[in-house]
C-alpha cells in the first residue's frame, strides 16, 4: 500500500463525511456522502490554488520554487515551472495567462503561454514592494493584489521597506501601482465577485474580513466588516458564499453568517478555490498536501 493511500485511509477514518453544518442551518453545499480526498502529500508548502477555464488548477510549494498544474480529468499533478520566483497566490487574467505573486525579488508576474515571464512591479512609491501575497483579477482586467509582510528565508532583508501592509491595483494598459486600501494589519486572502461590484479582504492579522465596494475607476469604498476572522485564502461559490481559510474551511452566507466548516487534516489550510470539468471540486491546499472534495456547487469563477 502507497504511502498517499494509507493517508487517504486515515483521512475518511478521522473525517468521516468531512465536513460539519453549523447550529441551526440547513445546507445543501458538499455533495451527498462526499468525502476529502487526498490528491498527494509530495509538497513541503501548498498555497495559492488558481482555476483555469478547463478546470485544470495552477498551485505553488513555494519552498521549493515551484508552480505545479492538476489536471481535473486524471487526478494527476506534473510541474508547471521550476523555478518559479518563489511563486505564492496564483491568478488568470481574461486573457487566460497566469499571474503570480512571486516574492524571491517581491515581483508581480505575468506568464504567457510560453512560460516567458513579464515583470509586472516589484515596487510602489518608489520602494520595493513588502512580498506580494494573494492575487484578484477584476472582469475589466485590473489586477488587485495584497502585500503582508512574512519574512522569508530566500531574503537578504530583515524587515519591510514600505510603511505599511496593503492591497494595491494595476489597472490594464497602465503600468502604474495604486493604493487600494490601507489602514490593515496585514492582508492576505483577496477574492472579488464575477460583476466585479464587490471585492473581499482577509485582514489576517487582525482576525477581520472585508468587503469593499468597486468603483468606476478600480478604487475601493464602503469598508464594511463581515466577518471577524481573517483567512489566508478565500474562494466564492455561485450563490456568493465565502470559503475562508486556516483551521480548515470555513463557510460563510454573503451576509456574512457562518453556514458549515469543513475539516481537513492538517495543521494548517493555506488557500481555496474551485475546479474540476464541471467546477463543481473544492481543490484545497493545506501543509504539505493538496484534498479536494465534491461539492453542489461550482465556484463563482468557473463557467457552468
Amino acid at each position: 500500500m502507497t504511502a498517499i493511500a494509507m493517508k487517504q485511509i486515515l483521512v475518511t477514518v478521522l473525517l468521516g463525511a468531512s465536513w460539519a453544518t453549523a447550529p441551526g442551518q440547513q445546507n445543501n453545499l458538499v455533495a451527498d456522502g462526499a468525502t476529502l480526498q487526498l490528491v498527494s502529500d509530495q509538497f513541503t508548502f501548498t498555497e495559492g490554488p488558481a482555476a483555469a477555464p478547463n478546470g485544470d488548477v495552477y498551485f505553488t510549494d513555494q519552498p521549493n520554487d515551484r508552480i505545479y498544474l492538476w489536471d481535473a480529468q486524471t487526478n494527476q499533478v506534473e510541474v508547471f515551472m521550476e523555478p518559479a520566483g518563489r511563486a505564492n497566490g496564483l491568478w488568470l487574467d481574461p486573457e487566460g495567462r497566469l499571474l503570480a505573486a512571486a516574492d524571491e525579488k517581491f515581483e508581480l508576474r505575468r506568464i504567457g503561454p510560453n512560460k516567458e515571464v513579464e515583470v509586472l512591479t516589484d515596487s510602489f512609491d518608489g520602494k520595493k514592494l513588502n512580498g506580494p501575497n494573494d492575487i484578484w483579477v477584476h472582469p475589466d482586467g485590473t489586477i488587485y493584489f495584497t502585500d503582508p509582510y512574512y519574512q522569508r528565508p530566500w531574503w537578504q532583508r530583515t524587515e519591510m521597506e514600505q510603511e505599511a501592509q496593503q492591497v494595491y491595483r494595476i489597472r490594464p494598459g497602465q503600468p502604474e501601482v495604486l493604493l487600494s486600501a490601507g489602514g490593515l494589519v496585514q492582508p492576505n486572502g483577496i477574492i472579488g465577485t464575477t460583476d466585479g461590484k464587490y471585492l473581499y479582504v482577509a485582514d489576517i492579522g487582525d482576525s477581520k474580513t472585508y468587503r469593499y465596494t468597486i468603483g468606476a475607476d478600480g478604487s475601493l469604498s464602503e469598508q464594511t466588516q463581515l466577518i471577524g476572522m481573517g483567512s489566508d485564502g478565500m474562494t466564492l461559490d455561485e450563490h456568493g458564499n465565502l470559503y475562508l481559510t486556516g483551521r480548515g474551511v470555513t463557510v460563510f452566507s454573503p451576509s456574512g453568517q457562518q453556514l458549515a466548516h469543513i475539516d481537513v487534516p492538517e495543521n494548517w489550510t493555506a488557500n481555496v478555490t474551485f475546479g474540476g470539468t464541471d467546477g463543481k471540486t473544492l481543490f484545497i491546499t493545506a501543509m504539505d498536501s493538496v484534498y479536494t472534495l465534491r461539492m453542489n456547487l461550482r465556484g463563482m469563477w468557473t463557467k457552468p
